[in-house]
């Protein structure tokens, strides 16, 4: 698809299936760092320790606190559309006996997407979190991990959240929206 762009050219998006296709043949590098946003190939940048270090244990935190209740994925696909696959760092799922094998979990799915960012913290809280509320993921978190800081989105509408709260210091624990019986606790990230 060819969108026209401010400076008067135009762009050729692809979609997710053209995406795998370039894969497949090998335009794409099979341990290449990049993510479909938008139509475009997106690089990410390279994980630095802290950045793998708050991923790593997230994950742990949360595949505890919701045991059977939902999965938690890594750093896998998330289909948004026909042109957008994020692959956000952590995303707390609907369960599945199949675990996802017949198709990759889309917005619908999300219970929870968490983006841990270590140089992009605008394009996250903008482009990112754009692009989650206007699929409908009803919860975002971005773990700004150079400040130790946690922005909570909720309440997804018009392809924005109307709640956008970075909770003062002292955070202990925190409720998840899509499962309020499930609570994380978060004090390890103010120290």
């Amino acid at each position: 698809m060819s969108i026209a762009m401010a400076d008067g050219l135009r762009r050729h998006r692809i979609t997710v299936d053209e995406y795998y296709r370039m894969a497949a043949v090998g335009l794409l590098a099979p341990d290449a760092r990049v993510e479909l946003i938008k139509g475009v190939i997106v690089d990410m940048p390279p994980m630095g320790a802290r950045h793998a270090a708050v991923v790593t244990r997230l994950h742990k935190l949360l595949e505890r606190a919701a045991g059977d209740l939902a999965l938690v994925r890594c750093q896998l696909p998330l289909r948004l559309d026909a042109f957008s696959e994020p692959q956000p760092d952590i995303a707390l799922l609907r369960p599945r006996e199949d675990f996802y094998e017949q198709r990759h979990p889309t917005a619908a799915d999300a219970l929870l997407v968490v983006e841990v960012s270590e140089t992009r913290l605008r394009y996250d809280t903008r482009a990112k979190a754009a692009l989650y509320a206007r699929h409908g993921v009803p919860e975002l978190w971005i773990i700004d991990s150079g400040r130790r800081q946690l922005h909570i989105l909720r309440n997804p509408a018009e392809g924005a959240y109307s709640s956008h709260i970075i909770p003062a210091e002292g955070l202990s624990s925190l409720t998840l929206t899509a499962l309020p019986s499930v609570s994380v606790d978060l004090s390890w990230l103010a120290a």
